[in-house]
C-alpha cells in the first residue's frame, strides 16, 4: 500500500496568529545539544522510546502567548476527543518536535518549546511564516505520550487478534488465499458476481473488538456499485465476487486486505482487522442495468417534458386560488408585499439577514431558515449566491419588510432537481428582511 505522507500537527494549526516575543531562556527547560528546550513533568517505568517508523498515540496541546498569556492552537482531548496517532518521521530540522518525542516512553508528560521560524517552514512545509509570526517566536508543545508500537508488535499483536477471535467465535471457515475469511450465513441464489454487474447491498462495518465504524442501515437508502470498479477495501470487494443475490455473510478482512499499515483516521488504527456483515439485495448484470438505466432515463425525460409544459397552468391556477393579482416582473418573478419595511434598502453588494419559508405550490415545505441554526439566514444580496427570484425580490425590500415572492423555475432551479424541487417547479417563499448590512471583503 502506497504511504501516505502526514503531518499531525499542521493540519490543526490556526493560521490567524499574533506574535510574541520570549527570552532566549526558559525558567524550568532544560535544552538538549541540537537547541531542543525540554520540561519532563512524568517519568515512566517504561524506557522504550520510540524510534523513526514506530507508532506513537499521544494527547497534546500547542500554544502561542500573547500579551504574556497562552492561547491554545489545539488540544487534541477537547478539539478531537480521541488521541493523536501518527508514525513517527524523521527530523525536519535539529530540535523539532519530533526529537522531543523520541526523548519519551509510553506514560511520559513533557513540555516542549520549539522555534516558530523552523516549524512553520520545515515542520509545517508553509512557504513563509504568517505576517504575524517574527523569527524570534515560540511556540510551546504539551505532550503525553500514551503508546508506543513498531511495525513488527503492531503485526504481531494483528495476528495474535486474529487467532483469538477465529478460537473464540469457532470458525472453521478456512481464509482465502488473500487471507479473508468469508462465513456464509445465508446461501444466496441466481447469477454469479462478476465484473460490469450492478450490486445493491446492506453492510455494516466493525474493529475486531466490536466497535461499529460504519453502517449503510443508517442511511436512507441501500447503496449500489458496478463491481469491478473500486469500491471499498479490497478484502469487502473479493468477498462480494463470493456471494450472490439474497446470501448474507460475514467477511473478516486483516489489515493488509483493508485499511494497511496507516490505518483510516482516528477511526481505523494502523494494522486493524474489520469485521463485514453483508447482506446483497439485488445484481443485475450489465446489460440488464444498462437497459434499466435507459429506461428511467426515459421516463426521467418525459417528466421532465410534462412538467414543463404544466407549470404554466399550474402556476395560474395557484395565483387564481390565492388571489394574487399583482402582475409579474419582467423577469416572471410575482411579488407580494405584506409588510412595509421602515429600514434601509436592500441593495446590491449589501450583507442581507432573513427568515424563510419555501414551499411548493402544493403548499409542501421544502425548506425554512427555522429549522437551521442560527434561524436565519445572510447572503450577500446581488452576488450570485442564492437564485436570481431571491436577489431580485430581496432587492425590492426595505428592513423590516415582509414579501411573498412566487418565483418561476426559470428564475429559480429551473430544470435542475434538488430533493423535494423537481424539475420546472415554481417556488413560494414567504420572506422577512431582518437586517441589512455592509458586506465584509471578501465576503
Amino acid at each position: 500500500m502506497k504511504k501516505v505522507v502526514f503531518n499531525p500537527f499542521a493540519i490543526f494549526l490556526l493560521v490567524a496568529m499574533t506574535s510574541f516575543a520570549c527570552s532566549s531562556k526558559f525558567s524550568g527547560y532544560d535544552k538538549t545539544e541540537s537547541g531542543l528546550y525540554y520540561k519532563m513533568f512524568k517519568i515512566s517505568k517504561d524506557t522504550i522510546k520510540p524510534k523513526i517508523g514506530d507508532w506513537v498515540s499521544l494527547d497534546m496541546k500547542y500554544t502561542y502567548k500573547i500579551k504574556g498569556k497562552d492561547t491554545t492552537l489545539f488540544d487534541s482531548k477537547k478539539q478531537m476527543g480521541t488521541p493523536v496517532r501518527f508514525q513517527i518521521p524523521r527530523s525536519d530540522f535539529k530540535g523539532d518536535i519530533y526529537e522531543g518525542i523520541r526523548m519519551m516512553s509510553a506514560g511520559d508528560s513533557a513540555a516542549f518549546i520549539i522555534s516558530a521560524d523552523s516549524l512553520f517552514l520545515k515542520t509545517f512545509k508553509m512557504a513563509k511564516r504568517p505576517p504575524m509570526i517574527d523569527s524570534s517566536s515560540f511556540i510551546n508543545f504539551y505532550v503525553h505520550l500514551l503508546t508506543v508500537d513498531s511495525p513488527l508488535s503492531l503485526e504481531k499483536k494483528e495476528g495474535e487478534s486474529l487467532q483469538s477471535y477465529i478460537a473464540t467465535n469457532k470458525i472453521t471457515t478456512p481464509p482465502t488465499s488473500s487471507g479473508i475469511y468469508y462465513i456464509e450465513s445465508t446461501p444466496g441464489k441466481g447469477m454469479k458476481i462478476d465484473s460490469g454487474c450492478q450490486v445493491k447491498l446492506q453492510f455494516k462495518v466493525s474493529l475486531i473488538d466490536g466497535k461499529q465504524i460504519f453502517s449503510t442501515y443508517d442511511r436512507p437508502e441501500p447503496v449500489s456499485f458496478q463491481y469491478g470498479k473500486r469500491f471499498d477495501t479490497p478484502g469487502l470487494e473479493q468477498a462480494i465476487g463470493m456471494m450472490k443475490k439474497g446470501a448474507k455473510g460475514t467477511v473478516i478482512v486483516p489489515s493488509k486486505m483493508a485499511f494497511g499499515e496507516q490505518g483510516r483516521g482516528t477511526i481505523v488504527p494502523p494494522y486493524s482487522i474489520v469485521i463485514y456483515n453483508v447482506e446483497i439485495l439485488d445484481v443485475l448484470s450489465k446489460a440488464d442495468y444498462e437497459k434499466e438505466q435507459a429506461t428511467k432515463k426515459k421516463d426521467d425525460q418525459m417528466k421532465t417534458e410534462n412538467a414543463k409544459k404544466e407549470e404554466s397552468s399550474l402556476l395560474q391556477k395557484y395565483l387564481k386560488d390565492n388571489k394574487i393579482t399583482v402582475k409579474p416582473t419582467t423577469s416572471g418573478l410575482y411579488y407580494i408585499e405584506k409588510i412595509k419595511g421602515t429600514g434601509p434598502r436592500a441593495m446590491a453588494g449589501k450583507k442581507v439577514r432573513v427568515n424563510y419559508t419555501g414551499t411548493l405550490l402544493n403548499g409542501k415545505v421544502f425548506d425554512s431558515s427555522k429549522d437551521k441554526k442560527p434561524p436565519y439566514f445572510e447572503f450577500t444580496l446581488g452576488a450570485g449566491q442564492v437564485i436570481k427570484g431571491w436577489d431580485e425580490g430581496i432587492a425590492m425590500m426595505n428592513k423590516g419588510g415582509r414579501a411573498t415572492f412566487v418565483i418561476p423555475s426559470g428564475i429559480a432551479y429551473g430544470e435542475r432537481s434538488m430533493g423535494d424541487i423537481q424539475p420546472y417547479s415554481t417556488l413560494v417563499f414567504d420572506v422577512e428582511l431582518l437586517d441589512v448590512m455592509d458586506a465584509k471583503p471578501g465576503k
